[in-house]
């Protein structure tokens, strides 16, 4: 059977994301795909779905970010290529929060602070629980409410919220939302 790469979105492509990513998938022994960074996204689903076809071993971690813009972007459009592609398994999300000019929001499953504590509330871009139920306010995150992902985890903006999630630190809010991923997806029982 041929394998269908497990892959995890993240709602953030700035250059302190692209760094906490890649440190949290050199941790768990994934792949990230780092050329999925930047803010917007400049990469096509089709242009992703190959670099995550040509990757060894999962989970696959990628980057997309509109940077603010309030229609549908190239990051939303990749999402939905992606998560509709027949040879790729997205298992989950990391929503990540931020102060965009858009009212843009998604429903989450948890939510991570910046001391790593796990809520049922949404996260602000600061890492600190928010004041809405099982919802997170971001840029690139509306449309993970029309993809039915197995998992979606809210945090704060990665590699930051108040240094506490730096690539220095380990990057461990990062690291922990793709745990509680890999977790709640089944992940390692398909592994078995």
């Amino acid at each position: 059977m041929e394998r269908k790469p497990k892959v995890i979105f993240v709602t953030d492509g700035d250059e302190a994301a692209r760094k906490a990513v890649e440190q949290a998938s050199r941790e768990i022994g994934g792949r990230c795909i780092s050329h999925s960074s930047g803010n917007p996204s400049h990469l096509t689903g089709e242009e992703l779905a190959s670099l995550i076809l040509q990757t060894p071993n999962d989970p696959v971690l990628v980057m997309f970010d509109d940077g603010g813009y309030r229609e549908s972007g190239m990051g939303e459009t990749a999402m939905h290529y992606l998560a509709n592609h027949p040879a790729i398994e997205v298992i989950g999300a990391v929503a990540v929060a931020s102060s965009t000019h858009a009212s843009e929001w998604a429903h989450i499953d948890v939510g991570i602070d910046r001391y790593g504590n796990l809520t049922e509330y949404g996260i602000d871009k600061d890492g600190l629980a928010d004041l809405e139920l099982g919802r997170i306010n971001g840029d690139t995150v509306y449309v993970l409410d029309e993809l039915s992902l197995p998992v979606v985890v809210g945090v704060g903006d990665i590699g930051k919220m108040a240094g506490l999630d730096t690539v220095e630190k380990g990057a461990p809010i990062t690291k922990l939302a793709i745990e509680i991923i890999l977790e709640r997806s089944g992940y390692h029982e398909s592994e078995v």
